[in-house]
């Protein structure tokens, strides 16, 4: 009996049908075969097997949902090399929490109401630059920020144009910091009245 293709090789035989055309997210999901994961498989097509898809993200021609292969001749890709220790080591050492929003793991999804945060590996220093899949490179990420970056992360901001951030803040946003910061590090207030 002869193995019917995963939904990463019929997206892939979609796209190098339609070289150079710009294709919608529908129609990457209906040539997937129905796959949820389809926005996945894309990902991995272009981050893993080299191949130059691009996006509204890449390109400002492009709007949001649509795709285009530019050239079936493939980019040198990466093979995804965090083992199951290093992904517990980092998603502990950064709370559970996205590194970039803040949002953590199991929060409601702010942009899709049916599904909550799922945390991700994100590189500090982007693998296609010479990062490493190293505890010290890698951050916890929603997938939303995540997808979102294409190597183009904003700067975290430094510890005196944080507070400065927290000053300005309402009181009650104040104390919803500090009770965050106290409930993330489980300490306990000691409060002068």
């Amino acid at each position: 009996m002869e193995k019917k293709p995963g939904s990463k090789a019929l997206i892939l035989a979609y796209l190098l049908q339609h070289k150079g055309e710009v294709v919608s997210s529908k129609q990457l999901q209906d040539a997937s075969g129905g796959a949820s994961e389809w926005a996945r498989r894309t990902r991995e097509l272009r981050d893993e097997e080299g191949y130059d898809i691009l996006s509204h993200k890449d390109r400002a021609d492009l709007k949001p949902g649509q795709y285009i292969l530019v050239s079936d001749k493939r980019r040198p890709a990466f093979k995804r090399g965090i083992s199951k220790e290093t992904r517990a080591i980092v998603l502990e050492r950064n709370g559970y929490t996205c590194q970039m929003c803040g949002v953590a793991a199991g929060d409601p999804d702010p942009f899709n109401t049916n599904r909550t945060i799922r945390l991700t590996l994100g590189h500090i220093k982007d693998k296609s630059k010479g990062g490493e899949d190293i505890p010290s490179n890698l951050r916890a990420m929603c997938s939303n920020c995540n997808e979102g970056l294409q190597n183009a992360a904003p700067i975290k901001p430094d510890r005196l144009q944080l507070l400065s951030q927290i000053r300005r803040a309402t009181i009650d946003d104040q104390k919803e910091v500090l009770e965050w910061m106290l409930r993330k590090f489980k300490l306990r207030a000691v409060i002068d009245e």
